[in-house]
């Protein structure tokens, strides 16, 4: 298959385009920043190119300039990790839309894009895709808003469409401010105590190469369609996750429970279920 994937780049889109390649699929990588991706081990082994999402012209044929792929995986998306800015409804939002719509409406007839478990607000427990959305903070109802724009073009035109839910990940290539990156840091710098917060939060957690590999699967796939969980289904507590992984690379540090307070945007026990994406992996 011809795959486009935009944010090609970044923490995921970078897992994404190695998982497609290792399927011999062919790749089409597009992210703002070039001299970025020119690091990358796949540079020459996929057709790069460079596009702004955040500022395009609206006459542009975007099937047509990115050579009409089979499939689109749209992980692009600015502002991250702040999931309280307002830019992500003044201005993601609607951007992101505006390439999406231009894209279907031109002949794109297959797209997956990328959510978020935070629209799931402050629902606690096991969630299920059918479980009504209560996003709660700017970066959720965006994406939220941008699924529900999306399914309105399906009512007036045919195209398959996948909306992965992610929950939470980890892996090389992570954001600094991500809890595990910043506890590698810690230790770089040879800190003896780490702060954190209270850690009694259940939440689920996945390998970043794990994330690729099931975007890839829902995505190339046209049977099971709409809101999918990409999670593991099996709550863990950010203590004994921390713990683990302090274990697992013996770490000699210290964590200083109870130092930050909880986030206000999130439940503090949340999981996915993750029946339909098995029933994708397994088919």
């Amino acid at each position: 298959m011809k795959v486009l994937v935009t944010g090609a780049s970044g923490f995921i889109g970078n897992q994404v385009v190695n998982n497609l390649l290792s399927q011999k699929h062919q790749v089409i990588a597009t992210s703002r920043d070039e001299n970025k991706v020119r690091q990358k081990t796949w540079y020459n082994k996929v057709k790069y190119i460079p596009f702004d999402i955040s500022n395009f012209d609206s006459n542009l044929n975007l099937y047509e300039y990115f050579n009409r792929p089979d499939v689109l995986i749209h992980l692009a998306w600015d502002g991250l990790p702040n999931f309280l800015d307002i830019v992500h409804i003044e201005k993601n939002l609607f951007t992101h839309y505006q390439f999406l719509k231009n894209y279907i409406q031109n002949g794109g007839k297959h797209i997956t894009a990328i959510g978020t478990c935070l629209e799931y607000g402050k629902n606690e427990g096991c969630l299920s895709e059918d479980k009504v959305p209560e996003p709660d903070c700017a970066y959720a109802i965006a994406k939220d808003s941008l699924r529900r724009f999306i399914e309105e073009l399906q009512k007036n035109q045919f195209f398959i469409f996948h909306w992965i839910r992610l929950f939470y990940m980890y892996g090389e290539g992570q954001y600094s401010k991500a809890l595990l990156s910043q506890l590698d840091t810690a230790v770089q710098k040879g800190d003896s105590v780490f702060n954190m917060s209270g850690g009694e939060q259940l939440r689920d957690y996945l390998s970043i190469d794990k994330v690729a590999q099931n975007i890839v699967a829902i995505a190339l796939q046209k049977k099971i369609v709409g809101i999918i969980n990409c999670c593991s289904g099996q709550p863990i507590s950010v203590r004994r996750l921390v713990e683990d992984y302090i274990s697992k690379n013996n770490y000699s540090i210290k964590l200083n429970f109870g130092f930050y307070p909880y986030p206000n945007y999130e439940p503090l026990a949340f999981w996915g279920n993750n029946q339909k994406l098995n029933n994708i992996i397994n088919e």
